[in-house]
């Protein structure tokens, strides 16, 4: 970034974000080597963990896209402050929870960090307004904040281990992020909204409670599968009536001035390919969080495969992921503009497909699992960084803020039906132990490995020009 506009938005606005997203990163990644000693803390088994991750991703889902649309008239500046405040009070109450039942709503609250990364990248792309190399300075900057949240997962992998081998008790354990989640409001506090007019906020309640219901139906479908099992009507009925709101939900916004899920601009060439990954992404990124954890911890003596890790020793193999992750985003920009944003996706898409293939032949070992986490996390630190910064090159004027905001819903949709489904499989089978079955990481594994090789064919109907300056 050779002028001095880019300068100061490189010193100044994004090196600010770096910490913020640091911060993310340690709060996204914290929890996953330990994951199985939380679950004994509460006394819940490994399968019931996973749904710990839907109620997270059922919430950012539903709270991702309204904060963003206010963010986009208030300023988003102010959205982030307020969600990093939400944040942190949610942490706090982790970090005290002593019944499942209590953790699981702090949890699940904590999901509105999921709308810190789109503001953030709207915030680069707004204030760097005017410049020729807009897009492709978005992208970079992008990348380096992507690349800190990476280096917030790293240092997490290593202090929560540390951690819990240092504290007796499990709450000074879970304390530990809520001091840094306290740390990013006084980081976000002082910053400004400059350039931002405010606006009168419209917001789409009833566009916002019809997107709640069809979320919160088909969550239940997956939820009621899981206890009642498939021969029950219940599941399918709570199935059927979700997916049939889409059909009156996509008309009611369709007339709307101010919708809560601009279809029109979803629906552009260049946006609904990137919507659609994001969404595939989510179920990717899901199959890197508890199921590997879970599975690293598994005694191989006693069920027959697993890594039998301890908690010390799980963190080197989710350090690795997230190191990968950080090598892609950080490289992803420079690559971007050699072969195209476009081309980059998609080989960042097929990394991902590769890994997980790799992942159901070789899981017997450290350095097999190691060996085929690695392209999963190059690919996946390059479209976390990549994604948002498409959807804001994308969006029309206005409308940065609930662009990349769709991604983080779609991203999170995903994820939520995702974390669902690998529980559901992840259980069906298992013995009265707190293993998971086999049959199920094979199932998270291979799901992954085909949603993203969808994602990579959607990305060729992107045109090829897209994402790209002007003036390149």
């Amino acid at each position: 970034m050779p002028d001095s506009s880019n300068a100061r938005i490189a010193l100044g606005l994004v090196g600010a974000l770096v910490f913020v997203e640091f911060i993310s990163g340690f709060l996204q990644n914290y929890y996953m080597p330990v994951i199985a000693d939380i679950g004994r803390y509460l006394n819940v088994n490994d399968a019931d963990l996973n749904w710990l991750e839907a109620a997270q991703f059922l919430m950012s889902a539903l709270c991702v896209p309204p904060l963003s649309k206010l963010a986009d008239f208030i300023g988003h500046r102010r959205m982030l402050f307020w969600a990093a405040i939400v944040v942190a009070a949610a942490t706090w109450g982790i970090a005290f929870s002593t019944s499942f039942g209590v953790y699981l709503s702090f949890w699940a609250i904590q999901g509105v960090l999921a709308v810190w990364l789109p503001l953030e990248v709207a915030l680069i792309f707004l204030r760097s307004a005017g410049d020729p190399d807009q897009a492709d300075n978005t992208r970079k900057a992008t990348g380096t904040i992507v690349a800190a949240l990476m280096g917030g997962a790293i240092a997490a992998a290593i202090a929560s281990p540390a951690a819990s081998a240092i504290f007796d008790d499990m709450r000074m354990v879970l304390a530990v992020p809520a001091v840094l989640a306290t740390i990013a409001v006084l980081i976000i506090w002082p910053m400004s909204d400059a350039g931002h007019v405010p606006q009168p906020a419209k917001l789409d309640l009833p566009g916002l409670a019809m997107l709640a219901g069809i979320l919160i139906l088909v969550s239940l479908s997956l939820t009621l599968i899981r206890l009642l099992g498939y021969a029950s009507p219940w599941p399918w009925i709570s199935l059927t009536a979700g997916l049939t709101l889409i059909i009156p939900f996509t008309k009611f916004e369709l007339g709307r001035d101010e919708p809560i899920v601009d279809f029109r601009v979803m629906a552009a060439r260049a946006m609904w390919p990137v919507q659609l990954t994001s969404l595939l992404l989510g179920i990717t990124l899901v199959s890197a969080a508890i199921p590997l954890s879970t599975y690293a911890q598994t005694d191989p003596h006693e069920y027959g495969f697993g890594l039998g890790l301890e908690p010390a020793y799980v963190g080197p193999i989710l350090l690795g992921y997230a190191f990968a992750m950080l090598i892609g985003a950080t490289i992803f920009g420079e690559i971007s503009s050699v072969v195209g944003p476009r081309n980059c996706l998609i080989g960042a898409m097929l990394l991902v497909a590769g890994g997980y293939g790799a992942m159901t032949f070789y899981h017997d070992s450290f350095l097999s699992v190691a060996f085929s986490m690695t392209p999963v996390g190059f690919g996946s630190g390059a479209m976390l960084a990549a994604i948002p910064a498409a959807a804001a090159a994308a969006a029309p004027a206005g409308g940065t803020g609930i662009a990349t905001g769709l991604t983080g819903m779609t991203r999170t949709i995903g994820g939520s039906i995702a974390s669902c489904v690998f529980g559901v499989a992840l259980a069906a089978g298992a013995g009265t132990g707190t293993a998971a079955s086999l049959s199920g990481y094979y199932t998270v594994w291979i799901v992954s490995s085909v949603a993203a090789v969808v994602a990579a064919i959607t990305l060729f109907f992107v045109p090829a020009t897209a994402f790209v300056d002007e003036a390149a």
